[in-house]
């Protein structure tokens, strides 16, 4: 126990506040192994083949896509969105003993998460899209990140499977930690399953080319950039090696919609298109979206950007997500806290190349008034700002703009949008989301 880091708690909160802590934290963890222990039973009497994607990037639309495309042939019990322990084991209990696959994504926060998750999960199946540096504080490099996911790999046992990226060292690695059956996936270098051809010009849809052995899939999807050919690549490669039928999986494939909030698009009546993704703003997945930009065909395109995460030396990194959003898009906002950080000329801020606007309020009514028919804006931004706004108000009424309501929930799953934050104290979230996780629909 380190005792000077609890006395400076005690000091910090004193001793009652203190215990109340210590206390709390112990009701987590003992809530957290009642679940582990209720969701044991079921995973063991459970027919379906259990399915765990991870990685620092594409797992939640990995997920979807994947259990789209099993969809055709079983049922399929799919958690995407939430995914701890907590909310997997509570999935796990609401499971059917009679699901033909359990498709989950699985996702870490700190050191030692992977371990009570890969316990409970027990996978047959084991996806690992990417490694980047997310969780900065908590792991400090991709090396880290890559130690505590391939945990989820070394669980799998040797008649299980491992779909990894080929074009990532650190997910390639993770192979030498499991007997299990290795299938790779990637676009830059020799793999089992390689993408060919990627093209993204929204408002077209994605389309993709994967090839393996001598058989080649052609899939359209309504997905809005580049960089989903990891999740895309992920799925299919899977849905193949379990018994999928090509031309099935690529028609399922096609049918999906876009996952809330990443790289959405919202269209409006006689106004703009929006690209909403604000589900999180790791600094690795900034060049990923203004990729995404760069190949938009609109009349104008414009780039709102909020909130950052998961870098060091903030300032500069503003200054070069500028730099960078400059060069893809007609206008650049910046709106919050550091949106006086962008460090734009006076030129650009004189001729509107560059506008900033500390409350989304503000940022929101100077694109209703300068708006044009067809432009896309991209919205970007982790989700304590709530961007997501700006699109929502378009057409619905928004009366909450608080900066910092302190959820990290969308706007539309609390539903108190259009009640001042000022009366939201004492009121629950109107639609919270469910842990439990529910077969797949049309």
């Amino acid at each position: 126990m380190n005792y000077g880091r609890t006395l400076q708690q005690i000091a910090s909160l004193g001793k009652e506040g203190y215990l109340r802590t210590r206390t709390r934290g112990f009701r987590r963890r003992l809530s957290l192994l009642r679940l582990r222990l209720r969701a044991r039973p079921n995973r063991l009497a459970s027919r379906a083949k259990f399915i765990a994607v991870t990685g620092s990037s594409g797992k939640s639309t990995a997920t979807a896509l994947l259990a789209r495309a099993l969809e055709a042939h079983g049922t399929v019990r799919v958690q995407v969105g939430f995914n701890t322990e907590k909310s997997i084991s509570a999935a796990i209990i609401n499971s059917s003993p009679e699901d033909d696959y359990f498709v989950t994504e699985a996702a870490i926060g700190k050191k030692g998460d992977m371990d009570g998750m890969a316990k409970v999960i027990r996978p047959d199946v084991a996806i690992v899209t990417l490694i980047a540096l997310e969780h900065f504080s908590a792991f400090k490099t991709r090396e880290a990140i890559a130690e505590e996911k391939g945990k989820l790999v070394q669980a799998l046992s040797a008649n299980g499977i491992a779909f990894l990226n080929a074009d990532d060292d650190l997910v390639m690695a993770m192979a030498a930690r499991t007997e299990a059956r290795i299938v790779t996936f990637g676009r830059e270098r020799e793999a089992d399953y390689r993408v060919v051809s990627v093209e993204s010009r929204f408002p077209d849809p994605l389309k993709i080319t994967i090839a393996w052995g001598d058989n080649v899939a052609d899939i359209a999807l309504p997905l809005v950039g580049e960089h989903f050919w990891v999740s895309v690549a992920a799925a299919f490669a899977a849905a193949a090696e379990l018994g999928g039928e090509p031309e099935t999986i690529a028609r399922q494939l096609s049918g999906i919609a876009p996952l809330s909030q990443r790289c959405e698009p919202v269209r409006t009546s006689g106004g703009p298109i929006f690209l909403v993704d604000t589900v999180k703003a790791p600094w690795h997945s900034l060049p990923l979206v203004l990729q995404t930009m760069k190949s938009v065909s609109a009349p104008r395109k414009r780039i709102v950007l909020g909130q950052l995460s998961d870098m060091t030396n903030a300032r500069a990194k503003y200054r070069d997500a500028y730099r960078a959003a400059r060069e893809v898009c007609d206008q650049v906002i910046f709106v919050g806290e550091h949106s006086h950080r962008s460090k734009a000329s006076e030129e650009d801020r004189a001729s509107h190349r560059f506008v900033e606007k500390t409350r989304v309020e503000d940022a929101c009514a100077y694109i209703k008034e300068t708006a044009i028919e067809g432009e896309v804006i991209l919205l970007k931004s982790s989700p304590r700002l709530h961007l997501d706004r700006i699109a929502l108000a378009w057409e619905t009424e928004v009366r909450c703009w608080s900066d910092d309501c302190g959820l990290m929930t969308d706007c539309i799953s609390c539903g108190l949008f259009d009640r001042p934050f000022s009366e939201h104290q004492g009121i629950p979230p109107r639609s919270k989301f469910k842990a439990a996780a529910a077969p797949v629909q049309e």
